[in-house]
């Protein structure tokens, strides 16, 4: 394949650091926040083997092809692009993929670092004793003065830039000193502390419960949308459309077994989901059910509230919220990094400029979304506010659109030689599945993900009051699906709905100097504050 351009971006040192550097980029919020609900509403048990089976037979092979090809041509995914079209003597059209997998990397990683600003100020507010003796009420004032209060906005955004120097600190630095180093540690330091935690979770905890919910077999809870939700959380909790695999697999080491490794990963991803699943519905509910909690309000309102009555409570609430904090901040680390890559490449800036560069866009960028649940609040663009088109768009638009372009150009583009050059020594019945699903399953099945994702999200909107052309139609054509009416009977939003509001929202922080609860006024939901709705997949 033709390489016009030799510009080095870097490489690690050892080959088991692709596996850790792949588990820190896509073990996320979703596999603490989202997981244990979508398995405790479809089924336990069953639901964990539909996640799996989605898992190994749909984003598999988008996982290997994205890593495939940065390995081969050692480039990060805009210039693997270049090559590859070059090679094939295609349209210069399918560099589209390329560039548009950067965008969305840097989008996503937006407003992933707003997340991470959150969880590394509980940190502080843990070890500090301020959920000390808080009920409900207590722990959703703290968020919302740290989130939604306009006047304190400033402070939210030194959480936020703080969050981005350490991201940056550890980019600046290196592929082999600063990203592989730091992934070697933090990431297996994250997953040692999260077993510290269930097991503090299964001591004090309502363990029993939480087996039930998540690993017990539940099949009458098992709907046609429970394959669905198994599929949108496939697909949008790993990475993929991003660039990430791509720019990690061309700095593998030569001896590194790509395929073995990233099979590995899914393992892991799924074993981490399950594990994050029972530490959390162990301590964070009654031991019944989740009524209906995620995102947001489970992750930061009741879960600081349940671990404050536990001994040590100030050191516990920390301790969980540095795992929180480490699993964003290696997320982040591999979101920055195919900006890095193509700043390097297309620009030919120094690695030091273009981390500096990278991250002061991304910082500013995440502006949007923080002021999105503050200062901008009533600014809204057919009902929803920046952040929540932002999320749109990257989880309706560009994401499938890149697993769709890459899909179809190793499918139908490169040749069969070519493309199984690139696959590497695989077996053949690996290989004859890999290339019929990049052919004709990957392409249908993730164009079906995005057109739901965002039909699911407008009709979010038209239910937020908006008037926009597409709210004329009746809401039914879009949100009648089998299982509605049993999800709904429980008091829960449908989950094949991965935008609908939930009804649990951050109240917005008092005009007034008296809490709500000193009076007995309920709290007023906020349309300002992040939704358990408006969470959505791909951020993290």
């Amino acid at each position: 394949m033709p390489k016009p351009y030799q510009t080095a971006i870097g490489s690690f040192t050892r080959k088991s650091t692709f596996f850790w550097a792949a588990v820190g980029a896509t073990v996320g919020l979703a596999n603490l926040w989202q997981f244990p609900y979508l398995a405790s509403l479809h089924g336990g048990g069953v639901f964990v083997l539909l996640y799996l089976g989605c898992l190994l037979l749909v984003t598999l092979p988008l996982m290997v092809t994205e890593a495939a090809l940065g390995r081969y041509s050692r480039h990060g995914i805009v210039l693997a692009m270049d090559g590859f079209i070059r090679s094939a003597k295609v349209s210069r059209a399918w560099m589209a993929a390329g560039r548009l997998s950067i965008v969305a990397a840097f989008l996503v990683l937006s407003y992933t670092a707003v997340f991470g600003s959150i969880a590394l100020a509980y940190i502080f507010f843990g070890a500090m004793g301020r959920f000390t003796g808080a009920d409900q009420a207590d722990a959703t004032g703290i968020l919302s003065a740290l989130v939604s209060d306009p006047r304190q906005y400033r402070v939210f955004m030194g959480w936020h830039a703080l969050f981005m120097v350490l991201v940056v600190w550890v980019s600046v630095q290196g592929v082999a000193k600063g990203l592989e180093r730091t992934l070697r540690i933090v990431v297996p330091g994250s997953l040692m502390l999260m077993l510290g935690l269930f097991a503090l979770a299964a001591w004090h905890g309502r363990i029993d419960g939480a087996v039930s919910h998540i690993l017990e077999m539940h099949p009458q809870d098992v709907t046609l949308e429970s394959l669905k939700a198994a599929l949108f959380h496939a697909f949008f909790t790993l990475g993929l459309g991003m660039g990430v695999w791509a720019i990690f697999g061309a700095y593998t080491t030569p001896d590194t077994r790509l395929k073995r490794s990233i099979l590995a990963v899914v393992l892991m991803d799924a074993l981490v989901a399950i594990l994050a699943g029972l530490m959390i519905y162990a301590v964070a509910t009654d031991g019944s059910s989740f009524d209906g909690e995620r995102g947001f309000g489970l992750l930061f309102v009741s879960l600081p509230v349940t671990l404050a009555q536990l001994p040590g409570s100030q050191f516990v609430i920390a301790a969980v919220f540095l795992m929180v904090v480490m699993v964003v901040w290696t997320t982040a680390i591999g979101l920055l990094e195919p900006v890095v890559g193509w700043l390097q490449e297309w620009i030919g800036a120094p690695r030091g400029w273009s981390v500096l560069l990278a991250g002061l866009a991304v910082w500013f960028a995440g502006l949007a979304s923080l002021f999105s649940f503050n200062i901008w609040s009533q600014d809204r663009y057919a009902g929803a506010t920046v952040f929540r088109w932002l999320e749109l768009m990257t989880g309706g638009f560009l994401i499938p659109v890149v697993a769709i372009l890459v899909a179809v150009f190793a499918g139908w583009c490169l040749t069969r030689s070519l493309s199984h050059r690139i696959l590497g020594q695989a077996p053949k019945l690996f290989a004859f599945i890999w290339f019929w699903v990049m052919r004709l399953v990957l392409p249908v099945v993730v164009a079906y993900i995005g057109i739901q994702y965002t039909a699911f999200s407008l009709a979010g909107l038209c239910e937020n009051g908006s008037n926009a052309l597409w709210c004329g139609q009746p809401e039914a054509a879009i949100y009648d699906a089998p299982g509605r009416e049993q999800s709904e009977s429980r008091g829960q939003a449908s989950t094949a709905d991965p935008v609908r509001e939930s009804g649990d929202s951050i109240p917005p922080a008092p005009e007034e100097k008296v809490p709500p609860e000193k009076t007995g006024a309920e709290p007023a939901p906020a349309e300002n504050t992040p939704k358990e709705g408006e969470i959505l997949y791909n951020s993290v």
